[in-house]
């Protein structure tokens, strides 16, 4: 079935999968990439001794492809994606997907389901999956030799239907994502399935997402439920430094921001009693840019630390957050090289 564009509700889209035309494939078989492919097929054909079935060989990576009051389609920082991904193959090992590939497979698929591009003022954007799996059959423990990267892409919606707005975060002890010297800071889907108990209960109990202590002492702040934590005091951008972290993109682009608008930047170990120190909060990541922060509950130890009285995002958050999407959308000068332009 053809979907006509003119049927979609851009500003309704949800951030879920709608069926686009194409996906562009790559195989790696006998030592070697073989060519780009593309495919009208949402299917895969799987050996049922697949890796990434029994052992996890897999891993993934998420882009957004943005089109600006000029009608161009600007994708963010892909390079960045590619060279994470290469750095998660390294950690489960799978052959690393050279960068250009990646960056080809890219602009091929976007080029491909340009009409899925949403318009600049709907606020929704093409969210790209990059995925690498392990296609090889093995029932001992061992990586694969044959592997398959596919790239597809599903327009989405703006993350904050109600507008930007804080919300409220728990810590949960009883939950690990990853352990300090495990797989936390490559992008696996096993730290996805490890982190979905604990959401669930998250959200079962009204909170937003999970902040997590790290997994050896329980005394520092870690990741915050799928992103990155970082809180503003005296002028400075304060984010965890952990062995168990999934180095995000988008706060280390804000790193830079907050550098430049003349903020200290500082990447260390936060002590969970500092979080009552801070006066913004907020988790960072490619779905939402910025989250802001309401409170965290520790609800084990019956505290909260309350960063928004009034519902309201704090003025850091809210002005990296516009400034970051200013980037993206072509709407502010580029000073950084972040932006490539598709079309």
């Amino acid at each position: 079935m053809t979907r006509h564009m003119e049927n979609i509700n851009w500003s309704e889209l949800s951030f879920g999968y709608m069926k686009t035309d194409y996906n562009v494939r790559c195989y790696y078989r006998e030592g070697k990439w073989g060519e780009l492919e593309v495919s009208s097929s949402e299917l895969i054909n799987l050996h049922m001794a697949s890796t990434c079935l029994h052992y996890g060989q897999e891993s993934f990576e998420g882009l957004k492809v943005f089109k600006g009051k000029d009608g161009k389609a600007r994708v963010f920082r892909m390079d960045e994606n590619a060279k994470r991904m290469q750095s998660s193959c390294r950690g489960i090992m799978m052959p690393e997907l050279p960068v250009e590939k990646f960056e080809e497979a890219v602009r091929k698929v976007v080029k491909l389901n340009e009409r899925f591009i949403p318009p600049y003022e709907s606020g929704a954007s093409l969210y790209v999956r990059p995925l690498l799996i392990g296609l090889g059959a093995q029932v001992g423990v061992r990586p694969a030799t044959e592997y398959l990267f596919i790239v597809f892409v599903t327009p989405v919606g703006p993350y904050f239907k109600d507008g930007f707005k804080p919300t409220p975060v728990v810590i949960l002890r009883g939950y690990d994502r990853a352990a300090p010297l495990g797989t936390g800071t490559y992008k696996v889907g096993g730290n996805y399935a490890a982190s979905l108990a604990a959401g669930e209960k998250a959200h079962e109990l009204g909170y937003s997402a999970v902040l997590y202590l790290d997994a050896k002492e329980k005394k520092y702040v870690d990741e915050c439920g799928p992103a990155n934590f970082f809180g503003i005091k005296d002028n400075k951008y304060i984010t965890p430094k952990s062995t168990s972290i999934l180095p995000s993109i988008t706060n280390k682009s804000l790193m830079q921001l907050a550098e430049d608008m003349g903020m200290t930047v500082e990447r260390r170990q936060i002590p969970e009693d500092e979080l009552a120190t801070f006066e913004e909060a907020a988790e960072c990541g490619t779905a939402a840019v910025v989250t802001p922060i309401e409170r965290i509950d520790d609800i084990d130890e019956n505290k909260s630390y309350v960063f928004s009285k009034d519902g309201k995002p704090g003025p850091v958050c809210e002005k990296l957050y516009h400034k970051l999407r200013a980037i993206q959308y072509g709407d502010e000068p580029d000073q950084y090289g972040w932006v490539t332009i598709l079309s």
